[in-house]
């Protein structure tokens, strides 16, 4: 991996980290806030049979978080083919 000068560097691990900040918090909000602390309020919900806290502590998380990973790997493939450090 070469960088036309080390500005391109620098820009391309300060997009690279503020898109792992943000998809860190969707996982948070997802796993942690859905699973957990709004449960209550998402219980009042019904999805398939199931309560749909319950769901999100079981199972939504893990779906949000193989979105998010397959959302990662496209938005890096991206943000590589910008810069020009990709492997084309």
């Amino acid at each position: 991996m070469a960088f036309q000068s080390e500005s391109d560097a620098k820009a391309y691990w300060k997009e690279n980290l503020g898109l792992m900040v943000k998809l860190m918090v969707v996982w948070f909000v997802v796993s942690f806030g859905c699973g957990i602390l709004f449960v209550d309020a998402l219980n009042t919900i019904q999805l398939g049979g199931y309560k749909l806290g319950f769901w999100f502590a079981q199972q939504g998380s893990i779906y949000v978080f193989v979105v998010l990973t397959f959302y990662y790997a496209k938005k890096m493939g991206d943000l590589d083919r910008k810069y020009g450090v990709d492997d084309e």
